[in-house]
């Protein structure tokens, strides 16, 4: 029963709300574009036409995975910096809002 209770408090734990800012970038050159450059944004923008999955790399470099619906809601914004908020679980993040 002990080990039960915990790993539930671990799987509470693991999955939490954040707010992330960062470059709606590729999956393909990933932390590459932590610049947010134009060039990053030109790259970014043709990996994603060529099939390339669409992620988010912050400042420092931490490139988050989305799933398909929060690809949907930053795939117009491929190249640009954005701030969203969502749920992180390890380097997944799932995307409720988009500013």
């Amino acid at each position: 029963m002990k080990k039960l209770v915990v790993l539930f408090a671990f799987a509470a734990v693991s999955t939490f709300a954040a707010q992330v800012t960062g470059f709606v970038a590729d999956s393909k050159c990933g932390a590459k574009h932590a610049d947010a450059s134009e060039a990053a944004a030109a790259c970014a923008q043709k990996c994603v036409k060529g099939g390339a999955a669409t992620v988010i790399v912050t400042k420092d470099a931490k490139v988050y995975k989305l799933d398909a619906d929060s690809q949907a809601k930053v795939k117009d914004m491929v190249g640009k910096t954005v701030t969203v908020n969502g749920k992180i679980d390890g380097d997944n993040l799932t995307i409720q809002s988009v500013k």
